[in-house]
């Protein structure tokens, strides 16, 4: 049967059709995978972000600049722009018409201070149970809670803590829990919220605790734990869970680039559940949160290590740390930073062993050693605490130079709390973080003259502005 003229005009029609039909649609990306990220990688909410402040610039001559950076200018001087350290040296200043000159003969200029351990703010003053907000003491494991949400931006101890020279802290949860919160590290500038104070990049932190204080609060509720062999296993049964969820995220991870590779069809993988506490210990196997653990003994801090190793991450800093001289050469060898205290001893029985001249054998050692406060009282004169220590060290026969100890409560904290590329020492690139001292910045007798923090002046001894929180309006005990 002959078929072909019937054929044609079908075939036509079907042509026709299809050069009718809209233009197949160019290929589309699949959507991007639902990740496991950390705040900074998320973005802050606009409605929380800092304000953005344009100081203008300054050049501050004639003083003494120490740099924590192994380099004192005597004179020197310092020209900020664009809040950072734009150029600094010694002798004569290069001319610089748009800035402000201020002179500061007989002054010293170092870094701002950086305190690693406070709980300002999320204890606030006036002490008060309803200002009681550093221990979320209902589970030894709260690594879902973070310390951010606690701190009361009007705590007057904030204001006094820049009077003392202090520029940057890390405000921690308690040591309550054996894993207490994720920390904040906070510039000290007046905002309306929590959020708007944190030093824009620096990475988060993880407070967590060993010994007495966890298996104390716990063991008197007749729960786990309450001894350290509770502490350690609770501690790792977190931590096995939290490996858990990570491997389930990359495996999640795999599956959808699969998924995409394949031409996107079909539903994509779902994302493993949300677990707020189980999701901040993966972002600390994952190196993304640095841990802060404090710890007491030394047999407490190699168990704790230990653990590390078992796990696959790393602690920053040990804090408090009385025994670390103890095993001073394994904490070098494994770069952990001591946060500890000048003098401080005794008080419990884990802190009996506690020796002055801790912090000089662990900077001797090569240990990053760093003065902390834990108290809104030594929070005020770091520098003189760190000139203790180094006091304590000369006395075993340990010396050391202005700019090393200065380290101890600048370069050195900078370091545990990763943000060392920003701040910590007076170097071009660096934010405009520095105290301006009347005198010897180791002397009891000595003010922090001057605080400037990202190019702005935050303070001025002495010079009767009113306190940055409304709580104290009013409150001032006056002659």
């Amino acid at each position: 049967m002959r078929s072909g003229p019937l054929l044609l005009p079908l075939l036509s029609a079907f042509a026709g059709l299809l050069a009718c039909r809209p233009p197949k649609p160019p290929d589309t990306p699949p959507p991007e995978p639902a990740r496991l990220s950390s705040l900074e990688e998320r973005g802050l909410s606009p409605v929380e972000a800092a304000p953005v402040i344009n100081p203008p610039p300054l050049l501050l001559t004639g003083a003494k600049v120490m740099t924590a950076a192994g380099v004192t200018h005597d004179p020197g001087w310092v020209l900020l722009r664009d809040g950072r350290i734009a150029e600094l040296g010694a002798g004569e200043p290069p001319a610089a018409q748009d800035a402000r000159r201020i002179d500061l003969a007989g002054r010293v200029i170092t870094p701002g201070l950086i305190d690693t351990h406070s709980h300002i703010g999320v204890y606030a003053a006036p002490d008060a149970q309803a200002h009681s907000d550093g221990n979320e003491m209902t589970s030894p494991v709260t690594a879902g809670v973070w310390s951010e949400h606690a701190v009361w931006p009007e705590d007057p101890q904030l204001e006094l803590l820049v009077a003392g020279g202090v520029t940057t802290a890390q405000i921690l949860p308690g040591s309550g829990n054996l894993i207490g919160g994720r920390g904040v590290i906070l510039h000290l500038v007046p905002t309306r919220g929590a959020r708007a104070m944190r030093l824009p990049g620096a990475p988060e932190t993880l407070k967590m605790a060993c010994g007495e204080n966890p298996k104390r609060v716990y063991g008197e509720r007749g729960s786990e734990p309450s001894t350290r062999m509770g502490n350690l296993h609770t501690q790792r049964e977190a931590f096995y869970a939290a490996e858990r969820l990570l491997r389930d995220w990359e495996d999640y991870t795999q599956e959808h680039e699969d998924w995409a590779k394949d031409g996107a069809e079909g539903d994509p993988p779902t994302p493993p559940d949300r677990d707020l506490a189980q999701e901040t210990l993966a972002l600390v196997l994952r190196g993304d949160i640095l841990p802060q653990v404090h710890c007491y003994r030394a047999d407490d801090m190699l168990n704790m290590l230990q653990l590390a190793d078992e796990l696959g991450f790393s602690i920053r800093s040990f804090h408090h740390a009385l025994e670390a001289y103890k095993i001073r050469d394994v904490l070098a060898e494994r770069d952990v930073a001591v946060s500890t205290w000048a003098d401080w001893w005794g008080f419990k029985l884990e802190a009996w062993d506690g020796i002055e001249a801790n912090a000089a054998m662990l900077a001797q050692a090569g240990v990053r050693a760093v003065i902390h406060s834990d108290s809104p009282i030594g929070a005020q004169r770091l520098n003189q605490e760190a000139a203790k220590a180094r006091r304590a060290g000369a006395q075993v026969g340990i010396t050391f130079t202005d700019d090393q100890t200065l380290r101890w409560i600048t370069a050195n904290p900078a370091w545990a709390l990763g943000v060392e590329d920003q701040i910590g020492t007076l170097e071009p690139g660096k934010r405009a973080d520095l105290t301006v001292w009347d005198g010897d910045p180791f002397s009891v007798y000595t003010h922090a003259e001057l605080v400037i923090i990202d190019g702005s002046l935050r303070y001025r001894h002495d010079d009767g502005s009113q306190p940055w929180s409304d709580w104290t309006l009013g409150r001032e005990v006056t002659p």
